[in-house]
């Protein structure tokens, strides 16, 4: 039976199905919302579902995206979420990222991430690429000098192999993987396959992708869509939460209306054929 939450520690329990603040800024994940108003709307009502898990990054705005959430967070007075963001991005203009892993703008960016997040303690602190210039040790050692600082509590790595995720857990325990996976994209199927032997949380951007099987009426997802009386999008995210008990989903939306039915697609139960169908479709 697929498991509905995912345990980092015994204090951090989430439900598997998160949210990412990708969308939140303006176009190019550059500068402020559109409507910023609404930006904080979509949090809100982030924060007010049974969403637990925020992922997030200083690079996205940049900051604007961590903004948001800081904003939204000034007014709830609920459980805990549990919030990720990442480091290791500069960013020069629309659509441009840059890798960066100095030791001393890691830690300039977590810090400033505490900051924009209103966070005394960030609960998962992901690297968001390794900068091949900088060695791996020094960039993973300062975010393990920020951990026993009490700055951090958890560490990630984002868009890494299985090789470079064992090197940096010869270094310090590493939590989660955030790579691009999702129904049509597998060619990261080897980190995921580790990350679940592991028990390391495996957060797939890029979730909702579906390409042109989202417009072939006779096709295979669309079929199982109608089934289910769901979008396809819905169906390949219920499709990656069977996948692996270890798989946090963070689609990522603008639109509260999206919102909700992201969060519908837990509920979606597939059967053995249909999961079956659907994981041939990127053979």
């Amino acid at each position: 039976m697929t498991a509905k939450t995912f345990q980092f520690d015994p204090e951090l329990v989430v439900n598997r199905l998160g949210y990412g603040t990708m969308q939140l800024p303006g176009k190019g994940v550059w500068g402020p919302a559109e409507n910023p108003e609404e930006a904080v709307a979509v949090m809100q009502a982030v924060l007010a579902s049974d969403v637990n898990f925020i992922d997030t990054a200083d690079s996205y705005g940049p900051f604007f995206a961590n903004l948001y959430v800081k904003e939204a967070l000034k007014t709830y007075r609920g459980p805990h979420k549990m919030i990720a963001t990442k480091v290791g991005f500069t960013r020069q203009g629309p659509g441009e990222w840059t890798v960066v892993g100095r030791p001393e703008y890691l830690r300039q960016q977590v810090e400033l991430n505490l900051w924009s997040l209103g966070l005394e303690s960030i609960d998962l602190l992901q690297l968001h690429r390794i900068d091949p210039a900088v060695s791996l040790e020094a960039q993973i050692g300062v975010l393990a000098d920020m951990q026993q600082e009490g700055k951090i509590k958890h560490i990630g790595l984002s868009q890494v192999s299985v090789s470079e995720l064992k090197q940096a857990q010869a270094i310090t325990p590493i939590v989660s993987v955030q790579n691009r996976y999702n129904l049509i994209d597998r060619h990261d199927e080897a980190v995921l396959n580790y990350a679940d032997e592991q028990g390391i949380a495996f957060i797939p951007w890029f979730p909702l992708a579906t390409g042109k099987l989202a417009t072939d009426e006779n096709g295979i997802l669309m079929q199982i869509a109608k089934t289910h009386q769901a979008q396809p999008a819905q169906i390949a995210l219920a499709w990656l939460l069977q996948r692996s008990d270890v798989i946090l989903p963070i689609p990522g939306t603008r639109n509260i209306a999206h919102l909700k039915a992201n969060i519908a697609a837990q509920e979606i139960v597939l059967t053995p054929a249909e999961f079956d169908q659907l994981s041939r479709l990127a053979d």
